[in-house]
């Protein structure tokens, strides 16, 4: 496990350094947020060969909705607890190819369509800790633009300035690793010992 402190935009040399099990902080202003609804609205603006409002490739794309207030005209972020990113699994590959987005960030893991997507397109899968939302907030410094505000505040595309923004766990890799996947597999092995145990056959 090594530790990595990473500026945006990130290259594909870097993001494919990464292994599962690293740590990573990020600082740079493309740093996007993007839950559902923004994934569906860029990917319909590539199909209409139209121009995104931010520049994708080599950035880190955070799955959540964040809490924010306005203060002297500015928003800034309360707290940015990471959404469930299982939720993106039916289009996140086809992101990644069409953008290249190189880091990924969210909670729970990803399946097997995003894992090759981050091996073909050298990227990788960050995991942050659940319900630590004011901690990733003092990494998310400033919010230079807010875009697809018809969306709603949690859907809408926030673009952010961030600075030492972690701990970022990687959990997924551009080799083919998945920590997730990984877990899943000793689980079940452990399961089966316990249950073998206590004399239950049928699981």
């Amino acid at each position: 496990m090594a530790e990595y402190h990473l500026t945006t935009p990130i290259s594909e040399e870097d993001a494919r350094r990464l292994k599962v099990g690293d740590i990573v902080y990020v600082t740079g202003k493309h740093v996007y947020t993007a839950r559902d609804e923004a994934h569906h609205r860029l990917l319909e603006m590539f199909e209409r060969g139209e121009k995104p409002p931010v520049d994708l490739e080599g950035s880190v794309v955070y799955h959540v909705g964040p809490v924010a207030w306005q203060k002297n005209g500015k928003w800034q972020i309360v707290s940015a607890g990471p959404t469930t990113s299982i939720r993106m699994e039916l289009f996140e590959d086809e992101f990644l190819r069409k953008y290249k987005a190189r880091i990924i960030i969210g909670k729970g893991g990803m399946g097997k369509k995003t894992l090759e997507a981050l091996k073909e397109v050298g990227a990788i899968y960050c995991s942050f800790t659940g319900g630590c939302g004011a901690l990733a907030a003092r990494g998310l410094k400033e919010v230079r633009a807010l875009y697809f505000e018809d969306l709603g505040m949690p859907e809408a595309l926030w673009v952010i300035t961030a600075e030492e923004f972690g701990p970022l766990l990687v959990t997924m890799d551009s080799h083919g690793n998945s920590l997730h996947d990984e877990m899943d597999r000793l689980v079940a092995e452990k399961k089966s010992e316990v249950y073998a145990k206590i004399g239950i056959t049928d699981y």
